[in-house]
């Protein structure tokens, strides 16, 4: 984190909400663009976002400036994501996959915007796979960083980046 946001993050945790506000003015489009990639679903990432930003406001003493700023927006919105997925596991089934794909993949499409065949492989990974193959392999994160953000073993990181990766290779295919 530069110095200049460790700044403003201590004046927020102070109080200022000013400076907050700036601080998610500056993270807001990363943090959505990230959940977009996660959810597979613009909708459902405008919604984490706001969650994410409230539970930020929420929370910012708790910040201890361990990793970046945006990393701990992401983790936020990361957990708060899979917590919402498996409350709806226990509230019913999910649509048949290709079903949501087609939906996800008209809904990019009406906004204009790109809809890849990497967008396509990720969407058919599990959410776990593909968090952990975003964070791995979009974001650069390593299997550490992903443990801590995700609450798992960084062990655990491994096996599903190395499952991800192997079910997009076999999905290019």
């Amino acid at each position: 984190m530069s110095t200049k946001e460790s700044d403003k993050v201590e004046l927020a945790q102070q109080g200022d909400a000013n400076v907050l506000a700036e601080l998610i003015h500056e993270h807001y489009s990363f943090l959505y663009r990230y959940l977009v990639k996660v959810t597979m679903d613009p909708m459902m990432a405008e919604d984490l976002t706001q969650d994410t930003i409230l539970r930020c406001i929420e929370k910012i003493r708790l910040y201890d400036g361990s990793s970046s700023f945006s990393s701990w927006l992401m983790t936020i919105g990361t957990r708060i994501y899979i917590d919402q997925v498996r409350r709806k596991k226990r509230e019913k089934n999910w649509l048949f996959k290709e079903q949501g794909i087609r939906r996800i993949r008209w809904q990019f499409e009406s906004r204009n915007e790109e809809w890849s065949d990497v967008l396509e492989s990720l969407a058919r990974l599990s959410t776990e796979h593909r968090v952990s193959v975003l964070l791995k392999h979009y974001y650069g994160y390593t299997y550490e960083e992903i443990g801590e953000m995700l609450a798992i073993p960084s062990g655990t990181v491994k096996s599903r980046v190395a499952k991800g990766v192997r079910q997009l290779r076999e999905e290019v295919r």
